[in-house]
């Protein structure tokens, strides 16, 4: 055999082997994470036929860079709650529900870019955002002894019908994200929402409340008992949503609920 095929046959069993371990991999991951890994791995090869732009302000995307330009990595808002146990975050939910701690990683405003990205996650199929910035805001907490007892990850589930029609859910997708970062399960149906509701996104505070009241139920609760969990969604706004399903947790013995999530409302 000449020198030629002898390095091809040699890369082509290095070929084989990685192709091996990646579907083996890829077959016991859930459907949220499979969206994220089938868009990572497709974003070389749609780069040569699609120049790639910032997913929060539409400008050209450098090659290091994953969803978001460098301005926009600098320029986003911030929210740092994670530096403090109390903090902005868990003050909306004082009187409401016992939290051990929260935070978001991002404030959004009406036509923001944070608001832009929140939308292309949930509306327009693109799941790579929660990983990314879920992971973002991972490592941050990561860094914190309040978020350090943490044990798990749970979503705030969507109805079986809604996540049929989205091909996932927002807040598994970022969830995943998160637990990447520290290391952590992501228990998907921990949670179960029984009732598909009507969309939360024109409605006011009191509306918001009566909408989800009834909506949810525990799904494993015998795997929730006595750990620290923390409940992840995209956005906070009113907080009813985390807020109820906070309360089912919490009321298994021995359980905590820290939260977090992608945005919070910037009133």
């Amino acid at each position: 055999m000449s020198t030629i095929g002898s390095i091809k046959k040699r890369w082509n069993g290095y070929f084989l082997k990685i192709k091996h371990s990646a579907m083996i991999e890829y077959c016991g991951m859930n459907s949220a994470k499979r969206n994220a890994m089938i868009h990572h791995l497709l974003f070389p090869i749609l780069d040569l036929l699609y120049p790639r732009l910032c997913l929060a302000c539409n400008s050209d995307l450098p090659p290091p860079s994953e969803i978001l330009c460098l301005q926009c990595q600098y320029e986003l808002p911030v929210t740092q709650h994670w530096l403090q146990p109390e903090n902005a975050f868990t003050e909306i939910f004082w009187g409401r529900v016992p939290i051990e701690t929260g935070a978001a990683l991002y404030y959004f405003s009406k036509a923001g870019r944070v608001q832009h990205l929140v939308h292309q996650l949930k509306y327009e199929n693109k799941p790579q955002i929660g990983w990314r910035l879920g992971q973002r805001l991972g490592w941050e907490l990561r860094q914190q002894p309040h978020f350090r007892m943490v044990e798990a990850v749970v979503p705030v589930p969507l109805h079986p019908d809604k996540q049929k029609t989205r091909g996932y859910n927002q807040a598994e997708v970022f969830a995943e994200g998160v637990a990447t970062a520290l290391d952590l399960p992501v228990w998907p149906n921990a949670l179960v929402r029984t009732e598909n509701s009507t969309s939360q996104t024109r409605k006011s505070r009191q509306d918001r409340a009566l909408n989800v009241q009834q909506v949810f139920a525990m799904g494993e609760p015998e795997r929730l008992a006595g750990k620290h969990i923390l409940l992840v969604d995209d956005v906070l706004t009113t907080g009813a949503t985390l807020e109820t399903c906070a309360r089912l947790i919490i009321d298994l013995p021995g359980t905590k609920v820290s939260l977090a999530t992608l945005a919070m409302a910037d009133d």
